[in-house]
């Protein structure tokens, strides 16, 4: 399957008709999946598909209805949500979930990770069992095995390229409503802004903040290049989504009906995170087309300044010795 938004968006439509052909009876179990990306974004897509086999495989007694794009709230209210059950699944970046379970935002430790393979190893082996035993353990949540893909992060902006960290110095970035993202764009002596992902495209047009950073599939199902006009390749982060269930709700299913969700759930992870490289590693081209300068960058540069500020050394110190391990056992030593 070649992933480009006409392909996403004509898949995200085709997949929801098996769906709705089983719902014309009421499922025994209805279950709400809400995340805070457009329809045409491979998650979406790979979502509906998993909606579709879920209810074909239980023979129509589990239904999940899917509500994309921030429809149930934003990032931090939809968390309280499926918290108190009236959500039952919900897709977080594990920097996010971080406010409410701190050493979750270990996998996104700035300039960590060099390329997919560690991630991969990293997320899908003893590091990702740490973070999900912690989230079962401090929540009323849990997260299923396989983590879902968002991609290398890369910073894009309206005043000015990005290709050494003197450039941030200054610029108003949006980050995410977490402390670790505030902590690492200070290091860097940008001026942060949290702002959740439903007001950015507004936030930038209006020039609330200079720029922001997400992956380039986000980038472009969300239209940020109408209004940034600098990309910096970066790969500052890896970030991924946590699938997240309250377990409540989870465990209110017979058990032969959870192995199919998390089966199904888990699977379509993998699929999701092969679209999702796919896309970003073609968009470049396209958001060139559209008039978007891109840059690279020297990540050791960035690296290094972390380094001179105390970024890593901090946050060893609140992650903790076993965890910070655990992350140099993938990426090699950091400080």
């Amino acid at each position: 399957m070649t992933m480009n938004r006409r392909t996403l968006l004509a898949s995200a439509s085709a997949l929801a008709l098996p769906a709705a052909a089983f719902a014309q009876g009421k499922a025994e179990f209805q279950l709400k999946y809400a995340n805070n990306l457009p329809v045409t974004h491979p998650m979406n897509v790979r979502a509906n598909e998993m909606a579709a086999k879920i209810l074909a495989e239980t023979k129509g007694r589990v239904e999940i209805k899917i509500f994309p794009s921030s429809q149930l709230g934003n990032d931090t209210d939809t968390l309280g949500q499926v918290r108190s059950g009236a959500v039952d699944f919900f897709t977080l970046s594990p920097l996010i979930l971080g406010n409410l379970i701190p050493s979750a935002q270990i996998s996104g430790v700035g300039f960590a990770f060099k390329d997919y393979g560690q991630v991969w190893a990293a997320m899908d082996g003893t590091l990702g069992a740490h973070v999900r035993k912690e989230i079962a353990a401090k929540s009323p949540l849990m997260a299923f095995e396989k983590i879902w893909d968002n991609g290398y992060r890369q910073m894009t902006s309206s005043a000015r390229a990005i290709t050494k960290p003197e450039d941030l110095k200054g610029m108003k970035m949006r980050v995410p409503p977490s402390p670790f993202w505030v902590s690492m764009f200070k290091a860097f002596e940008a001026s942060p802004a949290t702002i959740n992902f439903a007001e950015v495209y507004t936030a930038l047009q209006t020039k609330v903040v200079d720029g922001q950073e997400n992956p380039l599939a986000i980038i472009a199902t969300a239209k940020l290049n109408e209004v940034q006009q600098y990309c910096s390749v970066t790969n500052h982060m890896w970030d991924g989504f946590w699938f997240l269930a309250n377990k409540k709700s989870f465990e209110r299913l017979p058990a032969d009906l959870q192995e199919i969700v998390a089966r199904n759930i888990n699977a379509a992870a993998m699929l999701e995170r092969d679209d999702v490289k796919k896309l970003n590693d073609g968009l470049m081209g396209e958001l060139k087309a559209k008039g978007m300068q891109f840059n690279t960058t020297d990540a050791e540069l960035f690296r290094a300044k972390l380094r001179a500020a105390g970024f890593y050394a901090e946050w060893h110190k609140k992650f903790g010795d076993e965890a910070w391990a655990l992350l140099e056992k993938y990426t090699g030593k950091l400080v």
